[in-house]
């Protein structure tokens, strides 16, 4: 399945993402929404509201629907990612 059938994933993000050698839905639920924003973030460093609209997508929910409190954590998760560069 491609990105673009996932929620939140318009053409502009699906295009990002191809960029970035993601293309199907598996391949987003596997590395997960933290490391797919990791990817995007190497072009585009204005990325936040895109690590909710990719966790959402893998969730099967709007973004906004993503709990205030389990958003914290999705940027502390991407901050620590950030951190350690290498890894």
């Amino acid at each position: 399945m491609r990105v673009s059938n996932l929620v939140n994933i318009g053409p502009k993000l699906e295009s990002l993402l191809n960029e970035v050698g993601i293309h199907e839905a598996e391949k987003l639920r596997e590395i997960g929404s933290v490391e797919a924003t990791y990817l995007l973030y190497q072009k585009d460093k204005d990325c936040m509201d895109k690590l909710f609209a990719l966790e959402g997508a893998i969730r099967g929910v709007r973004w906004h629907n993503i709990q205030h409190e389990e958003k914290i954590r999705l940027k502390q998760s991407f901050d620590e990612r950030c951190m350690n560069m290498n890894g």
